[in-house]
């Protein structure tokens, strides 16, 4: 096969970071992408409709004009959160609200230290149709890193789809066997994005020859069993899995560091990335579906027109991109020869 049209597609899980980063990310996700879910783990965290308001239009001051594409806002949840807060978003279109267990992640300090005390305000999610979406790790030192995202499932995520089985939650980012088997089994209002590095990548493909900083992300990369488990997900058509790149930037000096932070920085490939990983699992077929239909139909939205065409043909994935004050980032998959393109 030499070509492949698809819907539009969306990406529903990516940071844009603020400030000189908006140039670069918003343009390389809005070549191709119709609509993303934006993630709110700025400093500070975007916590209210305003400031959400206030960082879509920044957003939007760096889409480029040929470009038609719609930031899809989300707010930050904190222990201070309250109902009043939800129905303020939802009067406001904001569709999610993003759960981090502190200091699960980038920026995520401020983020929910016991669940338990915010569950009115998931009632409250529930009763008025905002999706929760949940960085799905326990974060006790005591708890392996590799074994993070299952205990999340048996600890803390199981008495969430119990205590409110209403409600729409999306698993994000999954990168464990156990996640898929969850998702797999639950009902129809728990579903899971994967992005591109857990589908191509091991932790042998992080930690052998040498550290690869450019390759950590949270959740770490997991041993191949899972990384299979994540390929058949995909390859089943299941439409509880849905494309969300998780594409994190940050400056090559701070992944480069001593403490390196993590997020791998796709925008630039990520759906040349996707083709591959569908091609080599003969399973190109099922690829619109995971990027263009399902995550438009599990969030309620109507499904994108227009088409994007993906070619067969080489090309390679820069090895430095300079933001405009002057500091480079390392793509994921930098200086790699991909095989499919997006044809402009």
């Amino acid at each position: 096969m030499q070509s492949i049209t698809i819907q539009a597609p969306d990406d529903w899980h990516l940071h844009f970071r603020d400030g000189s980063f908006l140039i670069e990310t918003v343009a390389a996700t809005a070549r191709c992408f119709k609509r993303a879910i934006v993630m709110p783990n700025l400093t500070p965290p975007i916590t209210t409709v305003e400031m959400a308001q206030e960082y879509k239009n920044r957003i939007l001051q760096a889409v480029p004009d040929n470009a038609d594409f719609d930031p899809l806002m989300t707010l930050y949840l904190t222990n201070a959160t309250t109902s009043k807060t939800i129905i303020e978003a939802k009067e406001a279109g904001i569709k999610a609200i993003k759960y981090y267990p502190a200091g699960a992640t980038t920026n995520s300090d401020s983020a929910v230290k016991q669940i338990e005390s915010l569950y009115p305000v998931l009632q409250t999610m529930s009763d008025e149709g905002i999706l929760l979406l949940i960085h799905g790790e326990v974060t006790h030192h005591d708890v392996d890193i590799f074994d993070r995202e299952a205990m999340f499932i048996e600890t803390v995520l199981n008495k969430i789809v119990q205590s409110f089985p209403d409600l729409k939650i999306v698993l994000e980012h999954i990168t464990t066997k156990d996640a898929v088997e969850f998702v797999s089994q639950s009902g129809k209002n728990i579903a899971a994005t994967i992005t591109p590095q857990h589908l191509l990548l091991n932790r042998n493909d992080l930690l052998v020859g040498g550290i690869r900083p450019h390759n950590y992300c949270l959740p770490v990369l997991k041993r191949n069993t899972h990384q299979i488990a994540l390929q058949q997900a995909v390859a089943s058509g299941s439409s509880k899995f849905f494309l969300g790149t998780d594409s994190a930037p940050h400056e090559q000096y701070k992944k480069e560091s001593s403490c390196g932070c993590a997020g791998c920085y796709s925008a630039w490939s990520a759906l040349e990335l996707y083709a591959q990983v569908f091609e080599d699992l003969d399973a190109l077929d099922k690829l619109e579906g995971f990027a263009s239909f399902y995550g438009a139909d599990f969030y309620g939205f109507k499904r994108n027109e227009g088409k994007v065409r993906l070619i067969k043909e080489d090309w390679q994935v820069p090895k430095s991109i300079t933001l405009p004050n002057g500091n480079p980032i390392t793509p994921f998959f930098a200086g790699e020869t991909l095989s499919w393109k997006v044809k402009e």
